[in-house]
């Protein structure tokens, strides 16, 4: 197995931060990416070595579908970029981020409401909290932003806890969707014993692959939607395969988020065409990914990692 690693600057600050590094894993059967976020523990990380492993090995089931659909990602940013990006997009579906620190509920207002202006009649507005709210904030801000977005798809992770989701959702109309209360869960079926929400947001990188996804769908019982970990086009192609494969994809999907990435390291990137992303594994441009590696001190960093989460499989 070789390993690359490599580094990219976001064309705007998202999730905190402003560059994605990662490490695309190359085997004689194909390719994976693995990517974790700098902050995660190693145990946190090893499912997403899974899931590299996996699409390295080129083990995937087959496909239902050969489009999925997709949101267009909308960043926390003042209103005038927002409604320029979702214009731009020509997506029906947009995911807005709200409660980014720093910012305030009339930001997140502004930004719904020229959402709502560029989508126009018949799109539809889902927001994403990251669990950035209490109870009580959540309950108000959702009445706010509902009325704005002229009717929420949803709302996802308003609260940091599966027992505050549970107390949001029978408080507020708006159906729920859990993101992290499963990601980063000890037990992502909490959220399926307490009733804490109406959607489960799968990703397939901190899940552990596209089968082990498969598996989690069918016993939370609750409508998919396949979410990305802001991966490149080889990443997403993980996310791609599991929207692929579900029995049933009632929303879009948020896996159009390869356009926050300057450069993305392979021959032909997986970008979003009126709304819908193609099935398919992208090949690796290894010139490009020559290019993204960055500094030596960096790339031991990644390789060290990299022992020490496969000495935990």
């Amino acid at each position: 197995m070789r390993v690359h690693v490599w580094s990219l600057p976001m064309r705007t600050r998202f999730r905190g931060i402003t560059v994605r590094e990662g490490v695309y894993l190359e085997t004689e059967t194909g390719w994976g990416e693995w990517s974790p976020f700098l902050e995660y523990d190693d145990r946190e990380v090893a499912p997403w070595l899974s899931c590299a492993q996996e699409a390295a090995a080129g083990d995937w089931p087959t496909p239902v579908r050969d489009r999925v659909p997709v949101n267009v990602t909308v960043p926390a940013l003042e209103a005038e970029r927002a409604h320029a990006l979702v214009t731009a997009s020509r997506a029906r579906t947009a995911k807005v981020k709200v409660a980014d620190r720093g910012q305030r509920l009339a930001d997140d207002l502004a930004r719904v409401e020229a959402v709502r202006d560029s989508l126009g009649p018949g799109g539809r507005i889902r927001i994403d909290v990251n669990g950035g709210w209490t109870v009580d904030e959540a309950v108000s801000a959702i009445g706010v932003l509902d009325r704005a977005a002229g009717g929420l798809e949803y709302v996802e992770q308003p609260t940091a806890t599966v027992e505050e989701l549970a107390a949001v959702r029978r408080r507020v109309d708006v159906p729920i969707a859990a993101d992290e209360s499963i990601r980063r869960a000890e037990d992502p079926y909490r959220v399926r014993d307490l009733a804490a929400a109406d959607i489960a947001v799968l990703k397939v990188q901190p899940l552990g692959g596209v089968r082990t996804c498969l598996r989690i769908a069918a016993d939370l019982g609750l409508p998919v939607v396949v979410s990305s970990a802001l991966e490149t086009s080889l990443g997403m192609a993980a996310g791609v395969a599991l929207a692929a494969a579900l029995p049933e994809l009632p929303y879009a999907c948020g896996l159009a988020t390869v356009s926050l990435l300057t450069h993305d390291p392979v021959t032909e990137s997986l970008i979003e065409e009126d709304g819908t992303l193609p099935v398919r594994v992208p090949s690796v441009d290894t010139a490009a990914l020559a290019a993204a590696e960055p500094a030596p001190q960096r790339v031991e960093w990644w390789h060290e990692r990299l022992r020490r989460v496969d000495g935990l499989h």
